[in-house]
């Protein structure tokens, strides 16, 4: 049994998220071959192996700088054919879920996304998924030979099992139809630390009461290395980027810590946000239905109580 691991990365570095994949598929056994494309730090493609990777293919391929889905899963194609590979495994995303299907489509795989747990082989390939925006669970028997495997943030546990490895350089045969679709341009998020990565995120919602206060929520981010986000109507209201908007509509986040400061917890806001690891909710309304999903809860005025935690915070560091 082997996997091809799809390796993402940003600014030349690779994702987190893609590192998660990388030890899902170490989980799973087998030889792992991780596959990285486009511009990538070499020192960054070297270290993969410490996640559990035995081999690491760069198909450098300037082309592939952009993330054209097309020509990356014509990438991942011939590579899972030159190892013969049995899984692909790659991390949700907005790029890596569609690639996903391409692959499958095109090599008749079985395809499940979302996927929060290593996989059952004691009596086929059963493989539990996240369903209903995370309120339930579903269990799916992949049956074809070639299996893809789209998991969900957090359904690995990151730690290093092994050494750097060396990387060696994948030329696949591309044509110019594989990149017949152009990206015009990009408009990235701007901040220290990014929704979609971020271990732990800082939100607020209308409890702020204006824009003038989100200094606050930023002073906590800030002292605990978060990214900001905020509610629906926070956004809608122009006291935030659209791009801080978590929730179903929004960025779905599963960080290790969400913190929702005078957020009432509507159900669309914690569909974005159910996956994180904990959740402490923090709002002067003790019946507020953000806290029948906490983990923990704190009943209290945020002008009051923000202060004081963003103050504890950098007095324990």
């Amino acid at each position: 049994m082997s996997s091809i691991v799809f390796v993402e990365s940003a600014d030349g570095k690779v994702k987190k998220t893609s590192l998660e994949a990388v030890a899902f598929a170490h989980a799973m056994g087998g030889a792992v071959t991780a596959v990285a494309m486009g511009a990538v730090d070499s020192s960054d493609l070297e270290s993969i192996g410490k996640y559990g990777a035995t081999k690491v293919l760069h198909a450098a391929d300037a082309r592939l700088n952009q993330g054209i889905a097309k020509a990356y899963s014509a990438v991942l194609i011939q590579a899972i054919s030159q190892e013969n590979a049995d899984h692909l495994i790659l991390a949700g995303s907005s790029l890596g879920t569609p690639v996903a299907a391409l692959v499958s489509i095109a090599l008749k795989a079985s395809l499940a996304t979302n996927v929060v747990e290593l996989p059952n082989t004691s009596s086929g390939f059963v493989v539990k998924r996240s369903i209903y925006t995370g309120k339930a669970f579903s269990y799916v028997e992949l049956t074809a030979a070639k299996k893809v495997l789209v998991i969900k943030k957090n359904a690995a546990e990151l730690k290093e099992v092994g050494s750097s490895v060396s990387v060696t350089a994948f030329n696949p045969a591309l044509s110019d139809t594989d990149f017949n679709a152009k990206i015009l341009s990009t408009e990235k998020a701007t901040g220290e630390v990014l929704l979609p990565e971020a271990e732990i995120v800082v939100s607020g919602g209308r409890g702020l009461k204006g824009p003038e206060h989100w200094g606050l929520i930023e002073d906590l981010a800030k002292s605990l290395h978060a990214a900001t986000g905020c509610s629906k109507p926070v956004s809608d209201l122009g006291w935030r980027p659209h791009h801080e908007h978590v929730g179903q509509t929004g960025i779905k986040v599963a960080p290790q810590l969400y913190i929702a400061v005078g957020i009432s917890g509507a159900i669309q806001h914690l569909a974005g946000v159910n996956s994180s690891k904990f959740i402490v909710v923090i709002n002067k309304d003790p019946d507020a239905p953000f806290f029948k999903a906490a983990d923990y809860g704190i009943v209290g005025d945020a002008f009051e109580v923000l202060p004081k935690l963003t103050a504890a915070v950098k007095a324990a560091k």
